[in-house]
């Protein structure tokens, strides 16, 4: 019976360890062995309903200490296409859906002529680096940027969509990408944490901090208590069936 017990508990533990690992790629702060580089967090969302308006967006970031993405150059605009690449690899289940940044247009820029000039960062930066799509932005009631991230879409006039910027209207509903101070001392650094898509990539090389793991601890744990009250249970009934025989 205590054999049994132990198999039961170590089926329950590799469970546990098997939904854990799966989190991880998918919603985690990940950062640099580096500390003069920033965090980053992509937050998907697999279900549409659970996306988030621009508002809701930054509200979230800076709740957990960091803002929505600004973009200082096209390095780093080379740096969130490998993330978003190493995310959606086959076998991911991630798939279409843009992404909010920290851009946003202030005043109402009714004239083509002036409306790119008023795009602002959210977070104060002074960065005038862009990366619009060929007929963006299109003003009028249009005032908050995503990054497109449609893989499935064939290219427009201006080519292909993917990881450009278009002005969008900031109640409607998408992903985010959130960008945090860099940490003072990483938890296991790396030299080179994101990797273009390559096969037989794997996320080993993620160093993913203590405020991405709590959280999911509780969906590790909550699952398996049904389980470990089973096995108690039946434990005990056997207990009570061996005293009983004596």
């Amino acid at each position: 019976m205590i054999r049994m017990v132990s198999l039961l508990l170590g089926a329950a533990l590799l469970c546990s360890h098997s939904a854990f690992a799966r989190r991880v790629v998918s919603g985690q702060k990940v950062c640099f062995a580096d500390v003069k580089h920033p965090c980053y967090k992509m937050a998907y969302f697999h279900e549409l309903s659970s996306r988030v308006s621009f508002q809701e967006a930054r509200l979230a970031c800076e709740t957990e200490g960091g803002v929505l993405l600004s973009l200082e150059n096209e390095a780093e605009q080379k740096l969130i296409e490998s993330m978003l690449q190493n995310l959606t690899k086959p076998g991911t289940g991630i798939s279409d859906g843009d992404f909010w940044i920290g851009l946003l247009r202030s005043g109402d820029g009714q004239t083509s002529g002036a409306c790119p000039d008023l795009y602002q960062w959210s977070d104060g930066s002074s960065s005038q680096f862009r990366n619009w799509y060929t007929d963006e932005p299109s003003c009028g009631s249009e005032k908050c940027v995503v990054m497109y991230h449609q893989p499935t879409a064939n290219p427009g006039l201006g080519g292909p969509y993917l990881y450009q910027w278009n002005d969008d209207r900031c109640n409607m509903k998408h992903n985010y990408i959130c960008k945090y101070e860099p940490e003072i001392q990483p938890t296991d650094p790396v030299e080179k944490p994101f990797l273009t898509n390559q096969p037989g990539d794997t996320h080993e090389n993620v160093v993913v901090t203590e405020a991405g793991i709590i959280p999911n601890l509780i969906y590790v744990i909550i699952p398996t208590i049904p389980l470990l009250l089973l096995i108690l249970v039946a434990f005990g009934t056997c207990c009570f069936q061996m005293l009983h025989k004596r």
